[in-house]
């Protein structure tokens, strides 16, 4: 049996808190290799790695685990090993550091190949390898390739995988998948041709496109707020709902990706993907079932529904900004223009907002307002649900303001859920006040909750699709995008910068919709 340095369930904390029963009881995974391309990269060192650590630290990785590296950089085995240690010590769950027995035995489940993505031997190296693994490390014949590469490899590694005989038609022994890192393409023409080439090599149900967002414990709750609780699914239609804000907004600039975000912006950063599937998330219908297909095909139908924006009406609809120097946390920063491999003069939005209406029977006419950017007031991610507001006023004096009430979802950085509703001020008159009832994660379920990825990685190895975003819905999700980004692109904005990093966003995203919740 595998040690485990924090008990998953169990103990005298489940005693204590009823709420924790069951948490994480069932999650080990099937005996695999995982394979990191891209394994000496950012993504691997900062996310990737800590969370396959955490599972082993936790318990949850099999008995039959291995980890193989495959990147550019020049390691060893051991020089690999060490790179790793060194990582953990920097960005490991406080108190995980890789120590003693539990990270010697871990420390041996680790390999690394120095490899060219374009070389077909190297990729017969791997699956050498992987044979070896199976043999020495019981892991079944079972594999996952993980893309943690610059979207412009992915199509080069899957026809390599194809060559070496590393595709699923090829493997007797286990299965075979591949996790794909977004962006699925750069556009819509661009997504088609990638999906192209992932076809021929895998079926659909070996292929996992993560979306982190979709692994964060307040993004499951959504489903369960809605399809386990009475008291709302009743209501969570157009005759009581009055609008949807679903916002993910972030203190930070760009940082050091500036090739990246500048031949990108948020539209396609955040709205094509996060905040899209937020959408779906609140506007599906019930699914027959928790089955990974019945909720897709929900989320399917819902994209299916979105009215597509007419070039014409992109302006009426849609609101972008860019940010200038400014300060946060009473620190001064430097404008997006001045930021590191940013055009002098570039016309990239670092902020996107858009009115979306989906056209079915439970939400015809309820608009859905969607924001993201980068340099804003503070990083919070929420959706807020405003409920229509009362026909007639029978309480509260004249000067009192009865607002709608309001549901709130809070992503992060606090996690939890919120309600807001009116309340009669103690005392003998009838003065009316909202109040708030607030549920957070943390202090309900005495739990932190893991980070995205380690849920994520924990359902690819365990086959389960329900967190990952199907090709079709890809697909509707660049058509529903498309229009905005083709008259972004061809019309430059004068305006540019336009707020100051610190703000809540362009003045622009005031015509679109005057009541943001304040960030």
């Amino acid at each position: 049996m595998l040690e485990t340095a924090v008990p998953a369930s169990g103990g005298d904390g489940e005693r204590l808190n009823p709420l924790r029963a069951g948490i994480e009881s069932d999650r080990i995974t099937d005996p695999c290799s995982i394979v990191l391309f891209g394994a000496s990269g950012d993504l691997f060192k900062r996310m990737l790695l800590p969370a396959i650590w955490s599972l082993r630290m936790r318990g949850m990785l099999p008995n039959g685990f291995a980890l193989i590296g495959f990147a550019r950089t020049k390691y060893s085995d051991d020089e690999f090993r060490e790179y790793c240690r060194e990582q953990l010590e920097q960005f490991a769950p406080d108190g995980s550091k890789p120590r003693g027995e539990l990270w010697d035995t871990f420390a041996r489940c680790l390999g690394y190949i120095t490899a060219d993505f374009k070389q077909v031997a190297h990729f017969e190296q791997l699956r050498e390898r992987l044979d070896e693994n199976d043999k020495r490390a019981g892991t079944g014949g079972n594999r996952l390739f993980y893309l943690a590469t610059p979207p412009s490899v992915f199509p080069g590694i899957i026809e390599m995988l194809h060559r070496a005989d590393l595709d699923p038609h090829s493997n007797e022994h286990g299965w075979t998948r591949v996790v794909i890192e977004k962006p699925f393409g750069i556009d819509l023409e661009s997504a088609r041709a990638l999906q192209k080439t992932v076809e021929r090599v895998f079926s659909e149900h070996d292929v996992y496109r993560i979306d982190h967002y979709l692994g964060k414990e307040p993004v499951q709750d959504i489903m369960a707020l809605r399809f386990a609780n009475t008291i709302f699914e009743p209501i969570w239609n157009r005759n009581y709902i009055q609008s949807v804000q679903i916002t993910s907004a972030e203190s930070i600039g760009i940082e050091d990706r500036g090739n990246y975000y500048d031949h990108a912006g948020a539209l396609r950063d955040m709205i094509q993907n996060h905040v899209l599937n937020l959408l779906a998330l609140v506007a599906m219908e019930p699914p027959a079932s928790s089955d990974a297909d019945a909720i897709r095909n929900e989320k399917f139908k819902v994209f299916s529904a979105i009215a597509r924006p007419h070039h014409e009406d992109v302006m009426k609809m849609s609101a972008r900004g860019q940010y200038g120097p400014g300060s946060i946390d009473g620190e001064k920063v430097p404008g997006y223009r001045q930021e590191p491999d940013v055009a002098p003069q570039s016309n990239t939005e670092t902020f996107a907002a858009l009115r979306l209406g989906v056209d079915s029977w439970r939400w015809a006419g309820v608009p859905f307002y969607l924001r993201s950017g980068k340099r804003l007031a503070k990083k919070i991610s929420e959706i807020a649900v405003t409920f229509k507001p009362i026909p007639h006023r029978l309480y509260g004096e004249s000067t009192d303001a009865i607002e709608p009430n309001m549901l709130v979802v809070k992503i992060e950085p606090d996690e939890g859920v919120a309600l807001r509703f009116e309340a009669k001020v103690p005392g003998p008159k009838s003065h009316i006040r909202s109040v708030s009832m607030d549920f957070n994660y943390g202090t309900g379920f005495g739990f932190h909750s893991p980070p995205a990825y380690e849920r994520l990685l924990s359902d690819a190895m365990r086959g389960d699709q329900t967190l990952f975003t199907r090709w079709d819905a890809v697909e509707l999700a660049w058509e529903i995008i498309m229009p905005v980004l083709d008259v972004w692109e061809n019309t430059k904005d004068f305006s540019f910068p336009n707020y100051a990093a610190g703000d809540e966003g362009p003045d622009t995203a005031l015509t679109l919709f005057a009541d943001w919740r304040r960030l």
